[in-house]
């Protein structure tokens, strides 16, 4: 991965982690569903080396498989 990737990727992820702080009062599913959004979206941008759609199908298929882990 090159490094101009790497730092969006990172500072990506430092706020998802720093809103998921905000989670504390939501249902154990509401959260998988949330976790799954976000590790959804940061793989599809990854894979698809930062496409619009690819971030937001990821969110997408990311937030579906949560939701149904959290059943």
């Amino acid at each position: 991965m090159k490094t101009y990737y790497k730092l969006p990727v990172i500072f990506l992820a430092s706020i998802m982690l720093i809103g998921m702080t905000g989670c504390s009062g939501m249902s154990r599913q509401g959260q998988n569903t949330a976790v799954g959004a976000g590790v959804g979206a940061i793989g599809g941008n990854v894979l698809t080396g930062g496409s619009t759609a690819g971030t937001l199908g990821g969110a997408a298929i990311g937030g579906v498989v949560g939701h149904e882990i959290g059943k």
